[in-house]
C-alpha cells in the first residue's frame, strides 16, 4: 500500500458568514468544522495532514491536533495558490496519493474518502475526483467528459449555457498520484475570470497530457455539503443530527423524536435508554443503560451510571450514579458527584458537593460546596451558606442525619451521624453524632389578639 498525504483547504476569509472567526472553526453539533474533516482523514488512514491557513489561522492552529502540519496562505489567490503553499511539504513517495479536502465540508466521511482513494489504486488514474449528482447544480463547478473520462472541470462563472445543464458536479475533494500532482501545480496560471490559480485546471493539465482522469460519484450527495453560510451551517447540524441518531438508535437507544433531540457526535449512551424530546447531550457525555433522558434536559461532560432517570434538568460536569432519580428543574454544576439511588428533586441546585448513596434533596433546597453521607433527608428550603463574600466554606452532613425543612447551614459547618435539626433553624456550630439542634426563636402566642386589635382599630 502506498503512503497517503492529505491537504486541507482551510485559508478562505468566509465572507458570507459574517463573523470574526475563521470559517472552519464555526461548529456542527458541538464540533469545528475542520474537526470534522481531520477525524475522517484519519478514519481514512491518512498518513500526514497539512493543512493550509489563513484569515486568523492561529486559532485554527490551537485547535489541531499534533500530528498535522501547517502552513499558510496569506494572500486568497484560489485553491491551486492554496495548494502551491503545501508543496514544500509533499515529499517524494513511490506510488504516493495526495487527498485534497476543503475545511468545511463536515459531513464528509472517513469511508468516503477511503473509497475515493481506493479508486484511484484501482483504475490507475493520475488524479479521481469525487463528483455527485444535483438536481440543482447551480453555483458548483460542473464535471465535463470524454470517452476517456474527465476532460475538465468548469466553474459555473466560466461556464456555456449548455455546460450550466450538466448535472454532474464538483465537490472540491480529490485524490491525485503525488507526484503528477506536484509537477502540475507549477504550470497553473490564473486565467480565468476570477483572476485565480484554480485547482481544478490540474484536471485539465493531467486529461491534455493524455493522463487518465476518473471520477468517483457519492452515494449520497449530502456528504458533499459545503458550508458557507449560517443557513448551510443549520442544514449541516440537521444532517449530522441524523446521522448521529442513526448510529444510536441502531445500538439499540430508543429516540423518540429525533428532529427535536440534539445529541453531539462524542456523546456515549449505552443500550435500552430512551431519549425524550428537547433532550441537549453535549461533550464528553456518557449515558449508562436502561436510563431515562428528558424531554427537555441538558447534560454536558457528565457521566450518569445505569438505570437513572432525569427529567426536565441540567447537569454540567457532573458524575450521576446508578438509580439515581433527578428532576424535574434540579441543576447539577460542575464537580458534583451523587452516589447511587440518591434523589434530587425539583428546584434542588447541587455545586461542587457529594451525595451519599440514598440520600434525599427533594425540592427548593441548594447544597455547595458540601459533602453529604448515606441515608441524610435535606428538608425543603435548605441552604449551605457557603459563601462570606470572600471565600468559600465547606459543609460536612454525616450518614443518616435529618435536616429539617428551611433550615440555613452557615459554613463551615460538620453536622454528626444521626443528628437532627429541627425545622426554621439557622445553625453555626458543629452538631454532634445523635443530638437534635433547634436554632430559632421561640413561639409567643398573645391571646384574643384579634379582637384587640380590632378595638384599638376603632
Amino acid at each position: 500500500m502506498g503512503h497517503t498525504t492529505a491537504v486541507v483547504l482551510a485559508a478562505g476569509l468566509g465572507t458570507r458568514m459574517k463573523s470574526n472567526l475563521p470559517k472552519v472553526l464555526h461548529k456542527v453539533c458541538g464540533v469545528p468544522m475542520i474537526q470534522h474533516v481531520i477525524r475522517s482523514l484519519r478514519e481514512a488512514k491518512a498518513d500526514k495532514i497539512i493543512v493550509v491557513l489563513g484569515y486568523r489561522g492561529e486559532l485554527v492552529e490551537g485547535i489541531l491536533g499534533s500530528d498535522c502540519e501547517v502552513v499558510y496562505q496569506h494572500e486568497q489567490l484560489g485553491t491551486g495558490h492554496a495548494l502551491l503553499q503545501a508543496l514544500p511539504k509533499l515529499t517524494d513517495r513511490e506510488n504516493g496519493d495526495c487527498l485534497v479536502v476543503c475545511g468545511d465540508t463536515p459531513l464528509l466521511t472517513g469511508r468516503t474518502l477511503a473509497q475515493l482513494r481506493n479508486r484511484r489504486r484501482e483504475t490507475g488514474a493520475f488524479a479521481t475526483v469525487l463528483t455527485a449528482r444535483a438536481a440543482d447544480p447551480a453555483g458548483y463547478g460542473r464535471i465535463i467528459k470524454n470517452a476517456q473520462g474527465i476532460e475538465k472541470i468548469i466553474e459555473e462563472k466560466d461556464a456555456t449555457e449548455q455546460e450550466k445543464r450538466i448535472t454532474e458536479i464538483n465537490t472540491g475533494t480529490y485524490c491525485f498520484c503525488l507526484d503528477a500532482l506536484k509537477g502540475k501545480l507549477a504550470l497553473l496560471t490564473p486565467a480565468n475570470a476570477q483572476g485565480e490559480y484554480y485547482l481544478t485546471d490540474v484536471v485539465r493539465l493531467l486529461a491534455e497530457d493524455g493522463k487518465k482522469v476518473d471520477s468517483y460519484v457519492l452515494k449520497d450527495p449530502e456528504e458533499a455539503m459545503g458550508v458557507n453560510n449560517r443557513i448551510q451551517l443549520s442544514e449541516a447540524e440537521s444532517h449530522m443530527r441524523r446521522r448521529i441518531a442513526g448510529y444510536h438508535m441502531q445500538e439499540g437507544v430508543t429516540i423518540i423524536d429525533p428532529g427535536h433531540t440534539y445529541i453531539e457526535g462524542t456523546v456515549k449512551i449505552g443500550r435500552d435508554t430512551v431519549i425524550y424530546p428537547g433532550v441537549i447531550l453535549e461533550g464528553n457525555t456518557e449515558i449508562g443503560e436502561n436510563c431515562s433522558i428528558g424531554p427537555y434536559t441538558r447534560i454536558y461532560n457528565t457521566h450518569v451510571a445505569d438505570e437513572v432517570v432525569i427529567n426536565q434538568s441540567t447537569l454540567l460536569e457532573s458524575q450521576v450514579g446508578r438509580e439515581c432519580r433527578i428532576g424535574p428543574f434540579s441543576y447539577l454544576r460542575p464537580g458534583t458527584v451523587l452516589a447511587e439511588k440518591v434523589k434530587v428533586g425539583d428546584f434542588v441546585e447541587v455545586k461542587k458537593s457529594f451525595v451519599g448513596a440514598g440520600s434525599k434533596l427533594p425540592h427548593l433546597s441548594y447544597v455547595g460546596d458540601s459533602t453529604l453521607g448515606k441515608d441524610v433527608n435535606i428538608g425543603a428550603g435548605t441552604i449551605t451558606c457557603n459563601y462570606d463574600g470572600s471565600a468559600k466554606h465547606p459543609t460536612v452532613i454525616g450518614d443518616g442525619a435529618f435536616v429539617g425543612s428551611n433550615t440555613n447551614l452557615v459554613a463551615p459547618i460538620t453536622v454528626g451521624a444521626g443528628a437532627y435539626i429541627g425545622a426554621g433553624s439557622t445553625v453555626d456550630g458543629d452538631i454532634p453524632p445523635g443530638a437534635l439542634a433547634i436554632a430559632r426563636g421561640r413561639q409567643r402566642n398573645i391571646e384574643n389578639w384579634k379582637s384587640k386589635k380590632k378595638g384599638e382599630d376603632l
